[in-house]
């Protein structure tokens, strides 16, 4: 195995990791404030990806152009998810019923999606699709560098909004203690409404990145939704550093083992580190300590 293959799948990692982040952050956040199991975040990032897909066929803009319409888009309808849908669950079987409820809209996202796009295979074709940088002798995809860059700007402002605003404050105020919250005079559902809405803005950023760089099927969200679910298990569920640590350690491991074992076995590093989690250290390994710092 020469030097440079290694530095290409540790940079491919990198990169891998930071759409993980970006995607399990949004993915813990609904734990965080209401402890929903949200199975159907993956479906909507599928969903994000054939929005942009179809943006640019109608139109011939680039993809990224349609982060314009489908972050805000989605922000509402999360909001109204939370309103219509969730907030009407009983609290002392939420979470185990927020894991049917969820999965049944991510059936009917992939169904709709079925039916008006077909199960065809989609790849949007972008001018820069082949282009690469070399970098020290490793070949790095231009696509792969502008989804993370992507990622990045969507963590960077998601993180100034949770630590220097009233929103994010009464946000964090919500995770971590509710009922406090709400004796300080914080509007918890009010909060958790905006809250829900923000994960479901990173699942549009996320998918318009993911579609950069990915054939998309309507069945694709299955293919994510394990994976997202370890990192957030592993980081510590509620915790939004521990889930993008969690992401980057995973998605660096994930790439160097597609060297020896190939991409299908690599990807059971997500389930062993679950077990390993769930076994050793069920809290996670992040989760307690930092959710304090955050």
């Amino acid at each position: 195995m020469s030097g440079a293959l290694l530095l290409q799948s540790l940079i491919l990692g990198i990169l891998l990791g930071g759409l993980y982040a970006l995607l399990a952050a949004g993915l813990t956040l609904y734990f965080g404030i209401m402890r929903v199991v949200m199975i159907a975040h993956s479906a909507f990032l599928i969903l994000a990806a054939y929005l942009a897909w179809w943006f640019n066929q109608q139109t011939g803009i680039d993809p990224l152009v349609s982060l314009i319409v489908t972050v805000p888009l989605f922000f509402v309808t999360g909001v109204l998810m939370q309103r219509l849908l969730v907030s009407r669950l009983k609290p002392l079987t939420l979470t185990m019923m927020s894991v049917l409820l969820t999965f049944a809209v991510a059936l009917v996202i992939e169904g709709t999606l079925g039916f008006l796009f077909t199960g065809t295979q989609r790849r949007i074709p972008l001018p820069y699709a082949s282009e690469s940088l070399n970098f020290f002798g490793a070949q790095v995809p231009v696509v792969k560098l502008i989804a993370f860059g992507l990622a990045a700007l969507a963590l960077a402002g998601l993180f100034v909004l949770l630590k220097y605003t009233r929103f994010g404050q009464a946000l964090r105020a919500t995770i971590q203690h509710p009922e406090a919250a709400r004796l300080v005079g914080i509007n918890t559902d009010r909060v958790a409404g905006y809250g829900f809405g923000l994960g479901l803005a990173t699942a549009a950023i996320g998918g318009t990145a993911l579609s950069l760089d990915a054939t998309i099927y309507p069945s694709l969200h299955w293919h994510w939704i394990g994976p997202l679910m370890a990192i957030i298990v592993v980081g510590g569920l509620g915790s939004i550093p521990g889930a993008a640590i969690a992401a980057l350690v995973l998605g660096i491991a994930q790439s160097l083992l597609q060297l020896p074992l190939g991409p299908t076995w690599a990807q059971t590093v997500f389930y062993v580190a679950l077990f390993a989690t769930l076994m050793f250290r069920p809290q996670g390994f992040f989760g307690g300590r930092l959710a304090q710092r955050f």
